[in-house]
């Protein structure tokens, strides 16, 4: 193998501009080729940041691996907000339902450390305590005691555990 480039790109608005152009620009691939494959792979995640491998061969030959954007952009963008409030415990800037914070669970999973969906869900939650969002109206600390106590058992079962 050449060479491996990282890179944080938008979800189907990538560009031969930073940051792609001058990490590609060296290698023998085609930049064009590079740029529209990395946009087919992540269309669905429409302008949310997502971290990017490019791995090339000296031929020009090259492999894209698409991973899941942070915890906090898929809140952000599930929610609808740029930025989180600035004192998170006092004011609050959204609001998510159990069913968003179980499909932000669902995919970050593979990334998370968590063993299974409920644990994958609490580690949403506290990015939610983070950024100032409550859930079903809730302050985010008083839903993860409930998670906790296992009143959510039945939303988070292990049935999407990858």
């Amino acid at each position: 193998m050449a060479g491996t480039i990282e890179v944080l790109v938008p979800g189907g608005q990538a560009n031969p501009g930073p940051p792609l152009g001058p990490e590609l620009g060296p290698t023998p691939v085609d930049v064009q080729a590079v740029v529209q494959e990395i946009n087919d792979q992540t269309e669905a995640f429409d302008g949310t940041e997502v971290p990017v491998t490019i791995e090339y061969e000296d031929d020009g030959s090259f492999s894209i691996e698409v991973g899941v954007p942070p915890t906090a952009e898929l809140v952000k963008d599930e929610a609808g907000f740029d930025t989180g409030s600035g004192e998170p415990h006092e004011e609050f800037v959204a609001d998510l339902s159990v069913e968003q914070i179980k499909q932000i669970a669902e995919q970050k999973h593979p990334d998370l450390l968590a063993y299974d969906l409920k644990n994958a869900a609490k580690e949403v939650v506290g990015t939610c305590t983070s950024l100032g969002v409550t859930i079903e109206g809730e302050n985010p600390r008083a839903f993860k005691e409930k998670i906790d106590a296992g009143e959510y058992d039945d939303v988070f079962a292990a049935e999407a555990s990858a």
